[in-house]
């Protein structure tokens, strides 16, 4: 009897150990990054309608890539004063922006408190796109065509530099205020000669609809104008106090962007399942595109080279754009990037 009470007690004791080891890896499994039930929330703002520079913050968010870094995302579109003043504010921790359009947010007596945090394309895909055959796959062949224009001064101190730089008479170029919400359609009906355009959507759409076009790339023209566009915002407060939460939104993000690259099929599927008003035929070929373009020849996904990026804010600066200076090495920072 005395041995079958010790030998009962002994298996007792055995369970409440083996329950003990039970609810310890229990606790670790939820301690993990992303089992917790309390995520950190994070607002990240679009800069425009959903596409393809924005796939891998899609990948990321269907396949958990947040939820395992314990955030939970939520994915905003802009409002009218733009991404930059959402995320300055603080309601918004990220968001996309451009490094030609936020310089202006970085200076003077209304800066905002925003630093670019990563590049989602490594190099800029935008140009000029025309019309085959009219003369327009050199800038300088502009001369007497009709721009449509936004009538920015930095854009515009663009367009003159990259004419006047292949010879052509920048004076005689006919700026159209630009009304053009479809690229294919301002073309064909010849209501402008040329527009600028990002080549990743708005090039491969020409494509896919078989339109001939001629085109030619800022940063062939000129390195200067190699600089990075899009890129990720971050608030600057934010980034401050909360440098391991920033730090893991973008090691998601990198990898949501890293299968996007190895899987530019999936990735197109996956967003067009967040935004199915999307033609995915365009998305397809704009994915294709675009998947060698997210890093290109950088081993990092996001990273931004500082030469590149100077070299932009000096020319700015050089040209009197500038209501202040940008000084070297302002307004960006690799230091939140994965390792």
């Amino acid at each position: 009897m005395e041995k079958q009470i010790i030998t009962k007690r002994i298996v007792a004791l055995l369970l409440v150990v083996v329950m003990m080891i039970m609810g310890t890896g229990c606790a670790r499994e939820n301690n993990k990054p992303g089992n917790n039930k309390e995520l950190t929330k994070v607002t990240f703002v679009l800069d425009w309608t959903p596409n393809t520079n924005h796939t891998g913050l899609y990948v990321a968010q269907e396949k958990g890539y947040f939820t395992e870094a314990g955030l939970e995302v939520e994915i905003v579109q802009p409002p009218e004063g733009g991404a930059e003043v959402l995320v300055a504010s603080g309601k918004a921790q990220f968001g996309v922006s451009f490094q030609d359009s936020m310089a202006p947010a970085l200076v003077g007596d209304n800066a905002l408190p925003i630093s670019a945090v990563a590049a989602l394309v490594q190099h800029n895909t935008s140009g000029i796109i025309s019309r085959k055959g009219e003369g327009m796959d050199r800038p300088g062949g502009m001369e007497g065509k009709k721009y449509a224009t936004w009538e920015g001064p930095m854009e515009l101190a663009t367009i003159k530099h990259v004419m006047e730089a292949d010879g052509g008479d920048y004076g005689k170029l006919e700026l159209i205020p630009s009304t053009v919400t479809d690229e294919i359609s301002a073309l064909k009906s010849k209501s402008v000669d040329a527009i600028w355009i990002f080549y990743g959507w708005a090039g491969v759409k020409a494509e896919v609809a078989g339109l001939a076009t001629d085109y030619f790339a800022f940063a062939d023209i000129d390195p200067v104008f190699d600089y990075y566009t899009p890129v990720v915002i971050g608030n600057n407060e934010f980034l401050k106090n909360e440098p391991e939460t920033a730090k893991a939104f973008l090691a998601a993000l990198a990898k949501g962007y890293e299968d996007a690259i190895a899987d530019p099929s999936g990735a197109a599927d996956i967003l067009c399942k967040a935004a199915p008003e999307l033609d995915r035929e365009l998305v397809l070929a704009s994915q294709n595109y675009m998947s060698a373009q997210y890093k290109a020849e950088v081993e990092q996904w996001g990273y931004m080279d500082p030469a590149r990026w100077n070299s932009f804010y000096n020319w700015l600066n050089d040209k009197g754009l500038m209501e202040e200076e940008i000084p070297e090495n302002f307004g960006f920072t690799n230091d939140y990037l994965p390792s």
